[in-house]
């Protein structure tokens, strides 16, 4: 694939998105202005605590997609998030995309992480995930969420100014 290829995907509105991919949830209609935000890839010992107490300065909820190793690793972060009132997510054991993983070995690493993130809600590492992967994950009881906007934070040379005009030119 070449990278004007990637771009022009990466930029597939949420509409669009939503058309094409009609079992996941994309965005939640709600009558007031909200916004929801979400935590992908930890929990981290040393990142987590900074976001939960930026979450408190601002007295501001999230839900935080945990990746089951890191919650073996980092109990104590996640036992945090949960005392904080925080909601919580499964990211699969070991951070597994869909698209280059057997459906078994998949679903079975959802498991995995379910064992130690109990949750009904499921966001797929990258957001790549196989249409039987989420029929699947939708039969068994689980609620697979996308985004609306990315920040693109994990990118390297990402300052705090220009993620935050990104954010805020797409809400």
């Amino acid at each position: 694939m070449s990278v004007p290829l990637v771009i022009i995907m990466s930029a597939i509105s949420t509409k669009l998105s939503a058309f094409l991919f009609p079992g996941l949830t994309w965005k939640i209609a709600t009558e007031n202005k909200e916004l929801f935000l979400t935590f992908d890839d930890g929990p981290h010992p040393l990142i987590t605590p900074k976001v939960l107490n930026i979450l408190d300065e601002y007295n501001a909820k999230a839900t935080f997609f945990c990746v089951g190793e890191n919650v073996q690793k980092h109990p104590e972060a996640y036992a945090e998030i949960i005392s904080r009132g925080h909601q919580t997510g499964n990211h699969t054991f070991n951070h597994l995309k869909g698209w280059e993983t057997s459906a078994k070995e998949y679903l079975d690493n959802i498991r995995k992480c379910n064992e130690l993130v109990p949750s009904a809600l499921f966001r797929p590492p990258h957001g790549r995930i196989l249409p039987g992967q989420v029929r699947q994950l939708k039969k068994e009881g689980y609620q697979v969420v996308m985004w609306s906007v990315l920040a693109r934070d994990y990118q390297q040379n990402s300052d705090k100014k220009n993620l935050l005009q990104k954010v805020l030119a797409q809400t």
